[in-house]
């Protein structure tokens, strides 16, 4: 799941699991039940500790090649990241962690300039050669109140399974069909960075567990569950939902034309900055995106619609539904 903004994907996760609220979620990245690292696109993303490894060994090549040139640039050869890798396993050794301004500082100390975005480049190819990962956070005072420390990576996920890359690419296949399907082998091949013969050879191994659905001249994947549901329609035809920025609802397919029309994408990411709103979903279409302000007890959630009449009543009624669900996960 999408996770570069941190308060955005506590209430991905809070959409998606019944019951849980924002003290849950902190708690799973503190326990190490859940971990946050770069294993697709450079992209930060949630995963279960066990999958980080093994999905880091299929993933991992195809990024540092697609980043050695700016690599070059900034300076960074094997030799570097070497001495760094010794730095930061002393510092985080024994169930230590450290900020990322602790680990800049140790850098610096032994000669590894951080400036211009080089210390962020090294941390984050020792978090692809799991030497760290992304722990426990810090606590709420202080500077580094809120960041996740980093830990080391074995030390943190004791346990990592053993998967090769052809059973990896299948199975990785067919947890992202599963869970976002309706979905293409293109999208894969997109959202997992996997070269597209790799996709259409781990086809096979899981297209039995898979239904197949053709509109137009496209082809998409779903689980049979899903499939099942559209027998009486779309789901959720009129159903609203409050959804944070960055949620894999529109990031995570190549197609986002289906859910969001062009026209309106300007107010999701404005200026194609990168930083994308939060979203209102209405019947599978993003009709609007959501603010908050205040804070603690004076949090107002307001909806800010795409289209001037403003929601219906009916789905002005479902929004406030769903900020006061919301409201509750942060209490929680």
């Amino acid at each position: 799941m999408q996770a570069q903004d941190l308060p955005s994907a506590l209430w991905a996760v809070g959409q998606r699991v019944r019951g849980a609220g924002e003290s849950d979620v902190r708690a799973a990245l503190d326990t190490g039940t859940m971990v946050r690292s770069w294993p697709f696109r450079g992209t930060l993303h949630f995963l279960a500790p066990e999958d980080l490894k093994w999905i880091l060994g299929v993933t991992s090549g195809r990024m540092k090649a697609n980043t050695a040139t700016r690599h070059r640039q900034l300076g960074i050869d094997a030799n570097d990241v070497a001495k760094c890798r010794d730095i930061a396993q002393e510092l985080v050794s024994s169930g230590k962690g450290a900020t990322r301004e602790e680990l800049f500082a140790a850098f610096e100390a032994a000669g590894q300039a951080t400036k211009a975005q080089r210390g962020v480049h090294l941390l984050w190819i020792l978090c692809q050669e799991a030497h760290l990962v992304q722990g426990p956070t810090a606590g709420t005072s202080g500077k580094a109140a809120g960041q996740q420390l980093f830990v080391a990576f074995d030390e943190w996920i004791p346990k990592s399974r053993n998967v090769d890359r052809e059973e990896g690419v299948a199975e990785l296949l067919l947890r992202y069909l599963q869970s976002h399907g309706p979905a293409t082998e293109r999208d894969f091949a997109w959202w997992s960075f996997t070269p597209l013969t790799e996709v259409r050879a781990a086809m096979k191994h899981v297209r039995d567990k898979l239904e197949q659905l053709t509109l137009g001249e496209t082809t998409y994947w779903l689980s049979p569950d899903v499939a099942a549901l559209l027998d009486d329609g779309v789901p959720g035809s009129r159903a609203v939902l409050a959804l944070p920025g960055f949620d894999e609802f529109l990031l995570g397919y190549t197609d986002r034309d289906l859910v969001l029309p062009p026209e309106f994408a300007q107010q999701i990411v404005p200026g194609g900055n990168g930083v994308f709103k939060r979203m209102i979903v209405q019947g599978g279409k993003i009709v609007g995106t959501w603010v908050r302000s205040g804070s603690g007890r004076n949090i107002r959630v307001e909806p800010v619609p795409f289209d001037n009449d403003g929601l219906s009543p009916a789905a002005k009624r479902s929004f406030e539904v769903q900020a006061a669900k919301y409201l509750d996960f942060l209490s929680r």
